[in-house]
């Protein structure tokens, strides 16, 4: 649309600037050699006015030079005689005729080609200036396109992580209200598709996880009723209906595996207070051994959708490099990111840090300090991006490793996300809510 818009400004007023400015050079060439006729006619009047002879030098100082275009002079007087100056001319010339009182006559004429040379230059110096305002109009749309396009095509990218089962995906402002209204938008239907997914796998475990029960002591009754029924109708019966409730069970297995799937991973809605507790119980002992403080939040109301295992786990690794690489006290912190649509929890120490040529790929595979495979910050950063987050180092001394996630949604209250007694796996643990 840009450039139409210049090509048709030029076509528009370029074209009749060039004809015009063209026109107004040859006018000007006309005019400017009809003057010096007029004046030459009153300087050979005044000759002859006062009885002055006429010869060809004098014709000199009026054949033209720096300004002027240098003109064939024709001067005949009363008597018919011929005075003449200037350079011989060819082909097509510019003329002006004027004769005196006294009856002398003065020709003048340029060469039309070096007035046409002139117009020429006029009209390509406004074919240059066209086509200078198209590469510029050409510039600034490829950078407007550009522009506007990125952003729509990070958001389409946002779009499409939601509906690829990303509920919380890494929005950022691009300056262009009307972009930024979807985004948020699209950020306010992440919040709520995370909120429900994660409601609906907690029923769908909790229901699961009540189903079981009954489900077996069921089969327990009919494994029994087979085994001392008398009767081999009887037998046949509990048989039968030990397959069907096995049949049962292992539906009910599939629809809890099938809900996972298609909620896009196995993330929950975490409450961050159990999370610290089973590290501290874990990781606390190793640490008083070592002569290391390890200091964890005592609560905390801050609550993130992420796999419990896969939380613990990169929790763990953090934990185990500052053991073994950091110094002083180690400790871990959350809060809420500047949006309040995120979490971020910071594990830190007062050891030396990281060193400038180790920061930039410390969490690539197999870089490493130390003795270590190098796999266990790769690890923990695949990890993190699973559940829709990410980890950084933060700061390189002292050291401060962040871990970004998604908070539980606001317009989701955590008791009705996560129902009392629900079971959440914690690594290597079970921990009853």
């Amino acid at each position: 649309m840009t450039l139409v818009a210049v090509t048709v400004a030029v076509l528009l007023l370029g074209v009749p600037l060039a004809v015009f400015g063209g026109l107004m050079i040859w006018d000007s060439e006309r005019a400017t050699l009809d003057l010096r006729a007029v004046s030459l006619a009153r300087s050979v009047e005044r000759r002859v006015s006062n009885g002055e002879e006429l010869d060809d030098a004098m014709l000199s100082a009026w054949v033209g030079g720096d300004s002027n275009l240098e003109a064939r002079i024709v001067v005949q007087d009363a008597l018919g005689r011929p005075f003449v100056a200037g350079p011989d001319i060819e082909g097509r010339v510019v003329r002006s005729f004027e004769t005196t009182p006294s009856g002398a006559s003065v020709l003048m004429e340029v060469p039309a080609a070096e007035v046409q040379w002139m117009v020429a230059r006029v009209v390509a110096l406004v074919v240059v200036a066209a086509v200078v305002a198209l590469g510029v109009s050409v510039l600034v749309a490829r950078r407007q396109a550009r522009k506007l396009a990125a952003p729509l095509i990070y958001l389409a990218a946002s779009a499409e992580q939601i509906g690829s089962g990303q509920v919380r995906p890494h929005l950022r402002t691009s300056g262009i209200e009307e972009i930024d209204l979807v985004a948020a938008e699209l950020t306010r239907t992440g919040d709520r598709l995370a909120g429900r997914l994660a409601a609906e796998r907690q029923f769908a475990a909790d229901a699961s996880h009540q189903l079981r029960t009954p489900l077996a002591a069921l089969s327990m009754r009919l494994e029994e009723i087979q085994a001392i029924a008398s009767d081999d109708d009887i037998a046949e019966e509990a048989r039968i209906s030990l397959e069907l409730v096995e049949r049962l069970t292992g539906v009910v297995d599939d629809l809890l595996r099938n809900s996972r799937q298609a909620g896009g991973g196995t993330t929950e809605a975490l409450r961050l207070e159990d999370v610290f507790a089973q590290q501290a119980e874990e990781w606390a002992p190793t640490f008083a051994a070592a002569g290391r403080d390890l200091r964890l939040p005592d609560s905390t109301d801050l609550a993130v959708l992420a796999t419990p295992g896969a939380l613990a786990q990169v929790l763990s690794t953090l934990l185990e490099n500052s053991l073994k690489y950091g110094e002083g006290a180690t400790t871990v912190r959350a809060r809420f990111s500047a949006s309040e649509h995120g979490v971020v929890i910071e594990v830190g120490d007062e050891g030396p840090g990281v060193s400038d040529d180790l920061a930039p790929d410390i969490f690539e595979r197999y870089v490493t300090a130390g003795k270590g495979t190098g796999r266990g910050l790769a690890l923990a950063r695949d990890l993190v991006a699973a559940d829709g987050g990410r980890l950084e180092l933060a700061q390189r001394r002292p050291p401060v490793f962040a871990i970004f996630l998604s908070a539980v949604p606001k317009t989701f209250d955590p008791a009705v996300v996560l129902p009392q007694g629900s079971l959440v796996s914690m690594g290597r643990r079970r921990r009853r809510w």
